[in-house]
């Protein structure tokens, strides 16, 4: 049996390996610049070489070897041009510039560049992430009604324009401030589930556009513990060059969920 010491240690441990993972040197907190490609000239400000969106989803990387441009799996610098095809919705192909990384990204019908500097002033300046003090009350037991098939939903992005396609499995069901609540539950990347919802505090001491719960698969009875203290922020209330998505539609709790992180601070000008 978890005892609340053992609960909280655990805890701990996990928000310090949330807050290590965030600190990595290419991770969301370094993010400086979201730049959308088209089919001109294709020079970006602050980068060597040309990039082009060319069509079909295909961006085209024109440098000489003196530009320091090194597209992936290769140990030295482009020395002419290169075809690179991000898959939309999917994390970007990462061209090595120096010690920045250029991700480039398929997002619905537009192909991006973000540039991750390690020198970012959202990575230096990095504390840790605000949050609500751990709360036992905030383990919940839940419990998960699965679709009869997978659904390919549609949800908007925090810019505008853009849309993203999650696959939704099944319901999550379970009693928050006094209440039963419902939420739309999302096929989790590395197996699990995904919650992604807005609630009374969005807006206010949390993320506008919701936070996110990932949890473990369900049992075969459909039985879920969710520890809402594990609830989480979106790279976009980090940085203003992610393209995160929205919660589902209906996934916006009337309650306060006043568990897990809170709204963090914003060093960047943007």
């Amino acid at each position: 049996m978890t005892t609340g010491t053992d609960a909280r240690t655990e805890h701990a441990a996990w928000k310090a390996s949330r807050e290590e993972t965030l600190r990595e040197p290419h991770g969301w907190l370094s993010l400086t610049a979201l730049h959308w490609l088209d089919d001109g000239p294709g020079t970006v400000p602050g980068l060597p070489g040309t990039w082009r969106a060319t069509g079909g989803g295909t961006v085209t990387v024109t440098a000489a070897a003196a530009d320091g441009v090194v597209p992936p799996g290769a140990d030295t610098p482009l020395d002419g041009t290169v075809d690179l095809h991000p898959v939309d919705g999917a994390p970007g192909v990462m061209v090595a510039v120096g010690d920045r990384m250029v991700e480039i990204a398929r997002r619905t019908d537009s192909s991006a560049l973000r540039i991750r500097d390690p020198h970012a002033v959202t990575r230096t300046a990095f504390t840790g992430v605000p949050a609500y003090p751990y709360d036992e009350a905030a383990v919940v037991d839940a419990a998960f009604t699965p679709y009869d098939e997978p659904r390919r939903i549609t949800v908007d992005a925090v810019v505008d324009g853009l849309q993203h396609f999650p696959t939704a499995v099944g319901e999550v069901t379970f009693r928050h401030g006094g209440a039963q609540q419902r939420l739309v539950a999302l096929s989790g990347r590395d197996g699990g589930l995904s919650l992604h919802f807005r609630d009374a505090t969005s807006g206010d001491t949390t993320y506008g556009g919701g936070r996110i719960l990932k949890t473990a698969d369900p049992g075969a009875d459909g039985a879920l513990r969710l520890d809402l203290n594990r609830v989480v922020n979106l790279p976009c209330a980090f940085t203003a060059h992610a393209t995160c998505p929205l919660p589902p539609a209906g996934n916006h709790l009337d309650v306060a969920v006043e568990a897990g992180e809170t709204l963090p601070p914003r060093p960047d000008p943007a």
